[in-house]
């Protein structure tokens, strides 16, 4: 029987690791030394290197599959060679594919294949637009963690997910209160919220108050670590999968990038940990 997403968030929870390292990888901006074998090779062992030194301060990593898909079956190659090292070398740490993806309920059927079977990801992140019923491959699958988007901490956010629907609260909210009431039937679900966003993150937080929460934006798009924790922290001073991508695997683009890495991870899990046992 696979190992439950939720189930091994709690564990990393338990020894109070919230920092989620974004595999953003792109193979034009790896150092030159890296670069020097195939495509494939180069973003695999750039991974491996990365993970190696930060995996002592993280609790979940999460490539998103757009830089990897970006170079074609190379790309893609990397991306299943990295999650069979995570799942090979560091068991319990969970990974999360960062694909975005929703369609009709057949045609999800393959996306749950190609997270599972291909790149043996313990979750993935989906949009709730075509709504509950089509979603149902992904959700009826206990052990498969399904985090939604519900408030998004790029710019334009705004423009759709901040609309006033029936009863006049934000479509956000909506989708947050669905997700929590109606949806999370297994116990599977999660919500992705943005870090550059505090005021949403922490109404979701009340509206959905123990579902994790996984919260991108801090780091190079600049979000406030204090707010983000003290408004994402659920009522057992957990429930946060806080993602920094850029600002730790491109903190050197010399041949020292790893011990850059490991430095900021720890530096970010420091101060993650800081605010949460200030907060308990």
């Amino acid at each position: 029987m696979p190992v439950a997403f939720n189930e091994l968030l709690r564990k990393q929870w338990e020894k109070q690791r919230f920092l989620c390292v974004g595999l953003d990888t792109d193979y034009a901006k790896l150092p030159k030394g890296i670069r020097q074998t195939s495509i494939a090779d180069a973003i695999f062992e750039f991974n491996r290197l990365i993970i190696e030194a930060t995996a002592d301060f993280c609790g979940a990593y999460k490539p998103n599959i757009a830089f990897y898909e970006g170079y074609g079956l190379e790309g893609l190659d990397a991306l299943i060679r990295t999650n069979r090292y995570l799942r090979e070398h560091y068991p319990d740490i969970p990974i999360i594919l960062d694909a975005k993806r929703a369609d009709i309920g057949s045609t999800n059927q393959g996306y749950v294949k190609m997270v599972e079977d291909v790149f043996l990801a313990h979750g993935i992140t989906v949009h709730p637009y075509l709504g509950r019923e089509a979603l149902l491959p992904f959700l009826e699958r206990p052990h498969l963690g399904v985090i939604v988007l519900c408030h998004t901490s790029n710019p334009g956010a705004s423009e759709f997910q901040d609309l006033a629907v029936a009863g006049g609260e934000p479509l956000y909210r909506k989708v947050a209160e669905a997700v929590y009431r109606e949806w999370n039937t297994q116990g599977n679900c999660g919500l992705v919220l943005g870090a550059t966003y505090p005021e949403q993150l922490s109404e979701v937080r009340k509206a959905a108050p123990d579902l994790p929460f996984l919260i991108p934006g801090v780091g190079a798009q600049g979000g406030d670590l204090e707010q983000t924790v003290k408004n994402g922290l659920d009522e057992k001073g957990a429930g946060i999968i806080i993602n920094a991508s850029r600002s730790i695997i491109y903190a050197s683009s010399g041949d020292d990038f790893a011990e850059a890495a490991r430095n900021e991870a720890k530096k970010m899990d420091r101060a993650i940990k800081a605010v949460v046992q200030r907060l308990s």
